[in-house]
């Protein structure tokens, strides 16, 4: 931020001996911080996504379609597998098992299954340490798939909506039909109805005009918020609006164009790319691929931006507040993409420095 000096990014990690290392310069005025990044689970394999269960941590596979959950050392056992889950990056896609969220007992899983994208949801059944997955219940299909560009990203909302991030499936124009599931980010029901105050009636859509966007998140003021990809110029941090649509394929990051929704912070592509959201305490966390690091905006000014761990660990994949109130990052070394290190891919515990 202009003004302020920059500060070297220095890392902990706990069972290593490491050299704190000065982080590049920021882009576009952020500052760099100083932050402390401990190890809690290693050895996952291409992991997409976080949620809780009563406690205990679930992670989402993209190549194995495993469900794995966790126990207090970081050990990881199968919980499950959702079957026919495919075309990940093993078979030189984006797409595979995705998202996963929590709600009333159910982990609900977003995936790429017979040329398509779907949302499914299963029982779980079990205690900690012996969880296992139910039957799996169709919540909602026929949402375009492709190689590239399938969105996936499931949470609940604090209406008890699940709202899903859905990308063009690399066919742009889907992203400006409200008639198509594509492009979007969908607000449901928990069995996958339409809500009445949904914008559009009979609609799942709730707002329009995304690339491919992958991380949602609110405040506590019931803000929600979204993480996009752009293509070459912009990627995007959204204010979501019900009916809002937010320009692509027609303007990419700020345009100031009429019937189009600006960002309220944008980034260029190699500094960003930014999949996973969430809102912990008084700020957004965004966890960037490209950009290998993570990006702090505080709610109170959202033209404001911290970065920390750049280059530390590679692609981010995720993160996410736990129920202990941590914030947990989610590595993405060994999706195809990265280069991955021995350990990876890993979850961090993270805090900021007072």
């Amino acid at each position: 931020m202009p003004g302020k000096a920059r500060l070297a990014a220095a890392v902990a990690v706990v069972g290593l001996v490491t050299t704190g290392c000065t982080a590049p310069p920021a882009e576009d005025g952020a500052e760099v911080g100083t932050a402390a990044a401990e190890i809690i689970a290693a050895g996952l394999d291409a992991p997409w996504s976080i949620a809780f269960h009563e406690g205990t941590p679930l992670v989402s596979e993209r190549d194995s379609a495993r469900i794995l959950e966790l126990d207090d050392n970081g050990s990881s056992r199968e919980a499950g597998i959702i079957e026919g889950a495919g075309a990940g990056g093993g078979n030189g896609g984006e797409g595979g098992l995705l998202g996963i969220a929590v709600q009333d007992g159910y982990l609900y899983s977003y995936f790429t299954a017979g040329g398509e994208n779907r949302i499914e949801r299963r029982e779980l059944s079990g205690a900690a340490g012996s969880l296992n997955l139910g039957l799996p219940e169709t919540i909602l299909n026929g949402i375009e798939a492709g190689p590239i560009h399938n969105g996936g990203r499931l949470a609940f909302g604090p209406d008890g909506m699940l709202y899903a991030t859905t990308g063009d499936a690399g066919n742009r124009d889907s992203a400006q039909d409200t008639g198509s599931l594509s492009g979007k980010i969908l607000r449901m029901l928990p069995d996958g109805g339409v809500p009445e105050d949904n914008p559009f009636p009979g609609s799942l859509v709730y707002s329009y005009g995304h690339r491919n966007p992958q991380g949602i998140a609110w405040d506590t003021e019931g803000v929600l918020y979204a993480s996009e990809f752009g293509q070459n110029t912009w990627d995007e941090l959204n204010v979501i609006q019900p009916g809002g649509n937010y320009g692509w394929p027609e303007v990419e990051g700020t345009a100031g164009a009429e019937g189009f929704i600006d960002p309220v912070q944008q980034w260029a592509p190699a500094d960003a790319s930014p999949s996973g959201i969430t809102v912990v305490g008084d700020s957004i966390y965004v966890a960037n691929l490209r950009g290998e690091r993570l990006r702090e905006v505080p709610l109170a000014d959202s033209d404001a931006s911290t970065e920390y761990l750049t280059g530390e660990y590679g692609r981010l994949r995720d993160v996410v507040g736990t129920p202990a109130g941590d914030v947990w990052i989610l590595t993405n070394n060994t999706d195809g993409r990265g280069s991955p290190e021995p350990g990876d891919d890993r979850i961090l515990r993270f805090r900021v420095k007072g």
